[in-house]
């Protein structure tokens, strides 16, 4: 009986997944209003652009543009908080997915790799700007990382990954305004 209840949460969680990714992909001009609210803006996006499972969103595009406008370290902070808390949903979709994943030959070996490096494979693929990180989480929620310190090392790397895109959008900026 328990088993059954668990495989149904697991389900229902994956279907909400999927679910939020289309919905945020579908209204992605619209989501893009949100960065007339400042820091607190930046944050939503960065939560909203990083909530896809597997369809990107421009997410340190965003980053770049905020950090021509704002102070490139807050942008960086609010970014960082907000793609690591987005990150959830892949992680969501590791735990509620195990039956979907498990035995495929791809997926043993990444999750083998994330089982030898662990948190240092979540800080490192989130501070590296591609897709993989997804795959990350789902391996995290597979794997039954915990999920606060999922969450520690996702913010770490993806802080200093969008420090680093919120600063050269202020350079850029400064450089092709010939401002400061």
């Amino acid at each position: 009986m328990k088993k059954n209840k668990n495989l149904f949460i697991r389900i229902l969680v994956l279907v909400l997944v999927i679910l939020v990714t289309i919905l945020l992909f579908r209204y992605r001009d619209q989501i893009q209003q949100l960065s007339g609210l400042g820091y607190l803006g930046v944050f939503l996006l960065s939560i909203l652009a990083n909530a896809t499972i597997i369809l990107p969103l421009p997410g340190v595009l965003l980053t770049s543009a905020m950090g021509a406008i704002f102070s490139p370290f807050w942008v960086a902070l609010s970014a960082g908080a907000g793609a690591a808390i987005g990150e959830l949903t892949g992680y969501l979709a590791g735990f509620s997915g195990q039956v979907v994943i498990e035995n495929k030959n791809w997926y043993d070996r990444f999750t083998a790799w994330m089982g030898k490096y662990g948190f240092a494979a979540v800080f490192i693929l989130g501070f590296i700007p591609n897709p993989l990180f997804d795959l990350a989480g789902i391996a995290a929620g597979v794997m039954g990382m915990k999920i606060w310190k999922f969450l520690v090392w996702s913010f770490l790397g993806k802080f200093l990954k969008m420090l680093l895109f919120a600063y050269t959008g202020e350079s850029l900026f400064v450089y092709f305004s010939g401002l400061r």
